[in-house]
C-alpha cells in the first residue's frame, strides 16, 4: 500500500514527464508474464522511454495536472503508460509487442496536449521513426551528388577507353 506523500511522488513525477515528452502510450497488459514485460521494459529503456504500472487515479490526477481529461474507468485491464523522447518510439515498441502477444493491448495515447484512440495510436506506430526519416533524407541528398561524380568521372574513363582503342587499332 503506497502512502499519500509516495502517490503524491508518483504524481508529480509522471505530470513532469508527461509535461516534458512530446508522447506517451497507455497499454493493458494483463496476463503478461514477468519474462515478457522485463523484455518490453528493456526494449522501452533502449530506446530512452520510460514504462511505468500507474494506478488509473493517480494516472487520472496526472492528466488532470497537465489539462488532459481521462476517465480512470474508461481504461480496461491493468495499465502501464510508456512516455517517450519522441512521438513514435513508445507507439513503435508496444505496437510490434502487441503484434506478437495479445496479452499487450494498447488503450490510448497521448500526442502533444491531445488525447489519442487507440486507432491513432496504431497509426502512429506506423509512421517512421525520425532516425528512418533522417536516413531517407540523407539518402535523398547524397544521390544527385552521387549522380554529379558518376558523370565527371565518366569523362576521362571515355577518354582512357579512346586512347585504349587507338593503340589497339595501331598495333593490329
Amino acid at each position: 500500500m503506497l502512502t499519500r506523500q509516495q502517490k503524491e511522488e508518483i504524481v508529480a513525477k509522471l505530470s513532469e514527464e508527461l509535461k516534458s515528452s512530446p508522447a506517451c502510450v497507455l497499454a493493458d497488459f494483463k496476463g503478461l508474464s514477468a519474462n515478457d514485460m522485463v523484455a518490453l521494459k528493456r526494449q522501452l529503456r533502449q530506446s530512452g522511454s520510460t514504462f511505468q504500472v500507474v494506478k488509473k487515479k493517480l494516472l487520472a490526477i496526472a492528466f488532470k495536472n497537465n489539462n488532459l481529461e481521462i476517465d480512470p474507468k474508461s481504461l480496461d485491464g491493468q495499465i502501464a503508460i510508456s512516455v517517450s523522447p519522441d512521438e513514435v518510439t513508445s507507439a513503435k515498441i508496444i505496437f510490434e509487442t502487441a503484434k506478437k502477444n495479445e496479452n499487450v493491448k494498447i488503450v490510448g495515447g497521448v500526442l502533444g496536449e491531445k488525447l489519442m484512440s487507440v486507432d491513432e495510436v496504431n497509426a502512429l506506430a506506423k509512421l517512421p521513426s525520425r532516425d528512418e526519416l533522417r536516413a531517407r533524407l540523407l539518402g535523398q541528398l547524397q544521390a544527385p551528388i552521387s549522380g554529379f561524380v558518376n558523370v565527371l568521372a565518366g569523362v576521362p574513363r571515355t577518354f582512357v577507353q579512346a586512347l585504349s582503342a587507338i593503340k589497339d587499332s595501331k598495333e593490329s
